[in-house]
């Protein structure tokens, strides 16, 4: 891609501070004229001053990500887990109990303000109370399926990803044959795993790394619930698993799964699916980021993409991956 396709147009170029401030004020808020961009790149989220109260969030949804069925369902999932005295920061209501709000072609949502700081995943205490927390919103997640969201998917996450990548040249000339050899390889290995495994799937956080958590008071708030999707259970438990030996992960998992375990079954087929579960993430990230290259935030956060050695570098560790998956899986520890 070249550079004259980045300086197109793009939807987020209207959305101006003043823009956030006014959509925030048409929702009933006395804005002070504070309005603090915070690190997010799918979608825009804002830190924004109130006058004589705490300050609020704004997140302002991607245009054509996510239809108004789908957001919906992400905030009646987090009402759900709420009602279930899950610590979840749901989506303010407006008076008339929608939490879905417009503005200037825009769809956003309203959140309170929460402290916190990203779980030491180091404390293997601390992974036995997300264990717990994760149990109680599984335990939640089984009651029904999304109806309008995805599930996440070998097709979605893998197929689309490199088909994706070739066909819009961002994969160096040099490096295609390497690329697509190998993904075909990842992509065959991965389905076989899945079809072997036996799980069944739930509503899930999807995206539960620590930066989605505010650890506050021995308590992990869930965040950002805008990955939830269908998929097994161990999807919202393997990033909690750090460190490259094995012996101090299979100690994480133990943890973890001695507090999920207090209050949800977790099936031990599904351990078969972490390495590929992390092996479709990895695709998928590549991914997002060229189909989001033309979003001007994008070249400017992320410098270092789509250069010869950061494809370099990614088919090394999509080599690794296939290396990981050929090793045995993590065991349960009873």
């Amino acid at each position: 891609m070249n550079d004259s396709e980045t300086t197109s147009v793009h939807p987020y170029e209207a959305l101006t501070p003043d823009t956030v401030l006014n959509a925030v004020e048409a929702e009933g808020y006395y804005c002070d004229g504070r309005n603090l961009a915070l690190n997010s790149y799918e979608n825009r989220v804002y830190q924004v001053g109130i006058e004589d109260s705490q300050p609020i969030i704004a997140k302002f949804y991607r245009p054509h990500r996510w239809t108004r069925a789908q957001i919906q369902e992400e905030h009646d999932f987090c009402a759900e887990l709420v009602e279930n005295e899950l610590p979840v920061v749901p989506p303010l209501p407006d008076a008339n109990g929608n939490t879905i709000r417009d503005y200037g072609g825009f769809m956003f949502a309203l959140f309170e303000r929460r402290g916190g700081h990203a779980p030491e995943l180091g404390n293997l205490n601390n992974l036995e109370i997300m264990g717990r927390f994760l149990g109680r919103m599984h335990n939640v997640g089984h009651l029904k399926p999304f109806e309008s969201r995805p599930t996440i998917s070998i097709q979605t996450y893998a197929l689309d990803s490199a088909e994706f990548l070739l066909a819009n040249q961002f994969i160096p000339m040099e490096l295609e044959t390497s690329y697509q050899t190998l993904t075909d390889d990842l992509v065959k290995i991965i389905q076989q795993r899945f079809a072997d495994t036996h799980f069944e799937t739930l509503r899930l956080h999807g995206d539960c790394h620590p930066g989605n958590v505010l650890w506050r008071d021995d308590i992990p708030n869930f965040v950002d619930f805008d990955d939830a999707r269908t998929g097994p259970a161990v999807q919202d438990l393997w990033m909690l698993l750090s460190g490259d030996d094995r012996d101090q992960q299979q100690g994480q998992l133990n943890k973890i799964l001695a507090g999920y375990q207090q209050f949800c079954r977790f099936n031990g087929a599904e351990l078969n699916l972490v390495e590929s579960l992390r092996t479709l993430r990895i695709m998928n990230y590549s991914a997002w980021l060229a189909r989001r290259w033309e979003d001007p935030a994008f070249p400017h956060s992320f410098p270092w993409f789509n250069t010869q050695r950061y494809w370099s570098d990614h088919i090394l560790t999509l080599r690794e991956q296939l290396a990981a998956l050929q090793e045995p899986p993590l065991s349960m520890p009873w």
